[in-house]
């Protein structure tokens, strides 16, 4: 039974940062591609950053690009995401995913992801 468990949400006041964990359990993760996303009410859930468990090789929406940047620890089964210079439009639902199908290149749609963490709130004060 795959198991992901985000942490590291919070309340954050604009400019601020904060380091998301999602915690990975219940297989062996080397070939999975893992990514993150996030969601506001009423919105559909958008692509953040991927990174694929084995090359390493990461992928990040144009949004984030130069503020956010994802990592992994195999030894801890976990992957990060450390946001830097947070914008109020960055406030949302944070889930952490994984592709058990992933290629060396990974995937942005959120329909590839076959596992999903329950979310952390991220909310970035004006």
């Amino acid at each position: 039974q795959v198991q992901l468990v985000e942490s590291g949400g919070g309340l954050v006041q604009a400019g601020g940062s904060l380091r998301l964990s999602c915690a990975a359990s219940g297989r062996t993760f080397s070939s999975y591609g893992m990514g993150w996303f996030r969601q506001t009410p009423g919105e559909a859930r958008e692509f953040v950053a991927a990174i694929n468990w084995s090359y390493g090789n990461t992928d990040y929406a144009d949004s984030v690009k130069g503020r956010f940047t994802i990592s992994r620890d195999n030894a801890k089964n976990t992957v990060y995401l450390q946001m830097n210079s947070l914008k109020p439009e960055d406030t949302a639902v944070y889930y952490c995913a994984a592709d058990q199908n992933s290629k060396v290149v990974v995937s942005t749609m959120h329909y590839a992801y076959d596992y999903w963490g329950q979310g952390t709130q991220v909310t970035v004060s004006s």
